[in-house]
């Protein structure tokens, strides 16, 4: 990519979609295409087609979805699957209808079997049934996967994907009914030390373990990605992440420590667990000569000090 390249980041104000902003501005990056969900509906094909019409980017990085933790996923499964396709499908058909140089899909580590084992290669998409509570998600990024991989092959574009792990930072989403667990977590104990609450309730077991990213790491690997290779160099897709994962009990009293919370942990497990173990193989992105910098301790520092500023 040029400085002076005209990028286009869909999704430019979630949490990924911003991190690449950042990312990329700090690396000298200034020829932006932004189009908020008002302007600009990705599910509807007619206006995604005027659009690259109209703007003709040369990059693409394509980090709008519809995204949400297990009882989100679990109540409008309809919603993730239709909007998550359609958006993918009506984006990466433009990219190749509009001739761009070169497109970078995010999709998830939910992609990956239910019970494949730990740690997660590449190799093992599509080797197994998936996680029921997130499976219209999971089958949507996996057919934004495939649709990268066909559009290469059958019209020779450079459509690169890459599968992060679980993400955290600012501007993400601290919504109880439709969040992740790092932000359910970090607001629940927050609200719990200001009204001295005497417990805060965790959702399952806490004995199933996720691995879990800064997202300005993530935006990092993407941008190095995007700058160094082409797809080709990574085949089909990519994992993204830090190569060591924690249980969520633990996670959960590691944000009681930062955020000062003096109360007791209650697990509910009447609520699902979801996946026992999503540890990614990162050793093909380590190859390829790139690792992760921020610890887990000063990511959730710093995504609790953005949170705290949000809500004053």
């Amino acid at each position: 990519m040029d400085k002076r390249s005209k990028i286009y980041v869909a999704g430019h104000r979630g949490l990924v979609g911003s991190a690449l902003r950042r990312k990329l501005e700090s690396k000298g990056y200034a020829n932006f295409i932004f189009r908020t969900h008002r302007e600009l509906d990705l599910t509807n094909q007619q206006a995604v087609n005027e659009f690259f019409e109209q703007e003709r980017p040369e990059y693409v990085f394509l980090a709008a979805a519809k995204v949400g933790g297990i009882l989100a996923n679990s109540t409008y499964p309809a919603i993730f699957i239709y909007e998550n396709l359609m958006i993918e499908a009506n984006i990466i058909h433009a990219s190749y209808k509009y001739g761009i140089k070169k497109l970078l899909f995010l999709g998830s580590s939910c992609i990956y079997p239910k019970m494949a084992p730990q740690p997660l290669k590449e190799e093992y998409l599509l080797t197994g049934p998936l996680e029921e509570t997130n499976e219209a998600y999971a089958v949507a990024k996996i057919a934004g996967i495939r649709l990268c991989k066909h559009y290469n092959q059958q019209y020779g574009t450079n459509f690169i994907s890459v599968m992060p792990t679980n993400l955290y930072g600012p501007n993400d989403n601290f919504d109880l009914e439709t969040s992740h667990v790092m932000p359910a977590l970090v607001r629940k104990f927050h609200e719990a030390k200001v009204n001295n609450q005497p417990e805060v309730i965790v959702w399952g077991t806490g004995k199933p373990f996720r691995e879990f990213m800064h997202v300005d790491d993530m935006a990092g690997a993407c941008v190095y990605l995007m700058e160094s290779f082409n797809a080709d160099d990574i085949g089909e897709f990519v994992n993204i992440g830090v190569g060591k994962d924690i249980t969520i009990g633990e996670l959960a009293e590691l944000i009681k420590e930062i955020v000062g919370f003096e109360g007791k942990i209650k697990l509910d497990t009447s609520k699902p667990d979801g996946t026992p173990q999503k540890l990614l193989d990162i050793t093909k992105l380590n190859s390829l000569g790139w690792k992760a910098r921020i610890a887990l301790n000063d990511g959730i520092e710093q995504t609790y000090d953005w949170y705290q500023s949000q809500i004053k």
